[in-house]
């Protein structure tokens, strides 16, 4: 009787867990717009969707950080149904050789344009606007996937345009609550 049970909970957990993990790598690859990698190219894709602006995520594969972002707050409905409308959302691997086409039209690969835009520690989250002008650079995660999503409000709202910085608008939507 109980090799019978074993073996119903352990085929039970072998059906049941990798359709949680395509769940949750889905909904991570629901966040993420597809892209060739041409960002001039993104930036017309933005405007003709009337998007606000372009969301860069520099990340590598041994960042603890980056995996955490990735796996508790880009899968979140509310992280996804907060971004998608507002902005094109790309990865872009810090140590990667894919090709892309930089915003002046260039073309360099992933691990150059990082480089260039002097990414070294990750993740690295820029919001560009629709020409392509940084609007805002954070460096490090977020505490949770609610500043994150405050962080996206900071720009969608146009908060960075005062001269606040993100730390006291984040400050400010804590004494809200």
């Amino acid at each position: 009787m109980k090799t019978s049970l074993s073996t119903f909970l352990l085929s039970v957990f072998i059906f049941i867990t990798p359709v949680d993990v395509i769940a949750k790598e889905d909904a991570y690859s629901q966040f993420f717009d597809q892209s060739w990698g041409n960002l001039p190219e993104e930036l017309g894709n933005a405007r003709e969707a009337g998007k606000q602006g372009l969301i860069l995520f520099f990340e590598m594969d041994e960042c603890p950080f980056c995996a955490r972002m990735r796996e508790t707050f880009f899968t979140r409905k509310d992280v996804q149904d907060y971004f998608k409308p507002r902005f094109l959302i790309l990865p872009i691997d810090i140590e990667g050789d894919t090709e892309l086409v930089d915003f002046t039209a260039k073309e360099t690969t992933a691990k150059a344009f990082s480089q260039k835009n002097k990414v070294r520690a990750t993740p690295v989250i820029i919001f560009y606007d629709l020409e392509g002008k940084q609007l805002y650079r954070h460096t490090g995660p977020t505490k949770d996937a609610q500043e994150f999503i405050w962080m996206g409000q900071y720009i969608a709202t146009g908060a960075y345009k005062n001269k606040q910085r993100f730390s006291q608008y984040r400050r400010a939507q804590r004494a809200k609550k």
